[in-house]
């Protein structure tokens, strides 16, 4: 892939000496409104801007052609989700895939990143393949790829076959890394001479939080709540890095395609420049970004953690240490919002927090409360700002993990009233 420079703000973009900026305008149809003061001739004619979803957001057909549950089908048809919604229709995307890509090209998007649906390519998990269901992504990824459009695909976004949960607990077992790993090898035989952008996971960072309370998209009975995320995270690592093995190993010299992980990265900094907050700050980045950078990057997890967390943490191995190390080609990054730390003098729950581990409550800054009040429980009121997270994201990440190639997959705001908004505009103007 070639190396994208960048026009706009020199001290947002010009923070990495690799940096490819695959920007992902989300919800939101054609441009940003006639007095924005960008337009696409603003930006290097390389540069590639997408739109993404995941499988079980768009894909509909929940029980067609061989498909069996995910835990998602699982935890929504519990009644769990927000307005008892279901993927069974969703945008029905596995039947109207010719006109979404059709609206893609008419929108000029450069890429699309979506998810496989492992539930519908190996329905049990393991075993038997589903050739319905393969040939469903053969179908699209042609489509796409006739259109000049990138294929980006996410082998992971969270909806594992269910049958993986009930034989074994799904993420929780070290039995998911053969299971995972069977699947990508399917994934990069099939698909691999046409993708050449692969995403292992999607935000496993987050994978754990769904144990402190059993929600989405976790079904789950924590036998310990305390160190059970961490052993399904612990896991999900061994799972990246045994799929990029994989990868580099069989596929990746002939197919001449990249792989690398996309995480979740709210930015974090102190309300205030107490010792207190700039500790806690610290604290809440190891437990979200550092956690999967430093195995990645140094083959171990962030000092901040093993200090905190003792035996509850998982170790590597030193043959899992030297195989983690550097154990991706791009590293993708989902951001939402800076987020203001203030320390708390009561150490909250894990139940009620949901911020594992970690002391210090969280104010949002700028208007995402819809995703951080349900997605992280945050407990203060909303404030109003138009500061962006992303310069000092990436600056962070350049100075502490060896410059690495990043790709921007996901940013803006999920509130529907954003449709319908000046807000939408002041949010993608500013980034």
């Amino acid at each position: 892939m070639v190396k994208r420079g960048l026009r706009m703000s020199k001290s947002c973009f010009l923070m990495l000496t690799h940096f490819l900026f695959f920007f992902l305008i989300k919800h939101i149809s054609a441009g940003v409104g006639e007095d924005s003061g960008f337009s696409r001739l603003d930006f290097p004619p390389d540069f590639v801007f997408g739109a993404g979803s995941s499988a079980y957001q768009v894909e509909g057909a929940a029980a067609e052609d061989g498909r069996k549950p995910s835990m998602w089908d699982t935890f929504v048809h519990a009644g769990k989700a927000y307005g008892n919604g279901t993927g069974d229709i969703a945008a029905d995307q596995y039947h109207k895939y010719k006109e979404d890509v059709k609206l893609m090209h008419e929108m000029g998007l450069d890429a699309y990143r979506f998810s496989i649906s492992w539930s519908r390519v190996i329905p049990d998990g393991h075993g038997a393949v589903n050739p319905k269901g393969l040939n469903y992504y053969h179908n699209l990824i042609n489509e796409l790829v006739s259109y000049g459009i990138e294929p980006h695909v996410t082998l992971s976004h969270f909806d594992i076959p269910q049958a993986l949960q009930d034989d074994y607990k799904g993420f929780e077992s070290p039995k998911f890394i053969k299971d995972f790993t069977a699947y990508a090898d399917l994934c990069f035989k099939e698909y691999g001479d046409r993708v050449k952008n692969w995403i292992t996971f999607n935000e496993p960072n987050i994978v754990g939080y769904g144990f402190t309370s059993c929600s989405n998209p976790i079904n789950c009975e924590p036998d310990d709540p305390i160190a059970d995320p961490y052993k399904a995270t612990h896991n999900v690592i061994l799972s990246h890095v045994s799929a990029v093995h994989l990868y580099r190993t069989k596929y990746q010299e002939n197919q001449k395609g990249k792989i690398g992980i996309t995480l979740l990265a709210f930015w974090y900094e102190p309300l205030t420049n107490s010792a207190l907050n700039i500790a806690a700050t610290k604290e809440k980045i190891a437990f979200l970004i550092d956690w999967f950078m430093e195995p990645i990057v140094y083959g171990r997890y962030p000092a901040i953690m093993r200090q905190s967390l003792g035996s509850s943490l998982p170790h590597f191995t030193k043959k899992e240490s030297n195989l983690l190390k550097g154990s991706f080609d791009f590293i993708g990054l989902n951001h939402y919002a800076i987020v203001k730390v203030d320390e708390s003098t009561a150490r909250p729950s894990v139940q009620d927090d949901k911020l594992i581990d970690t002391r210090a409550h969280a104010l949002p800054a700028g208007r995402f409360k819809l995703l951080e009040k349900n997605l992280f429980r945050l407990k203060a009121p909303e404030q109003n700002s138009s500061e962006i997270g992303i310069p000092k994201m990436l600056r962070y990440i350049k100075e502490q993990y060896k410059n690495p190639t990043v790709l921007i997959h996901e940013n803006g705001n999920i509130r529907n009233y954003f449709l319908r908004s000046d807000t939408a505009v002041k949010c993608l103007h500013i980034h």
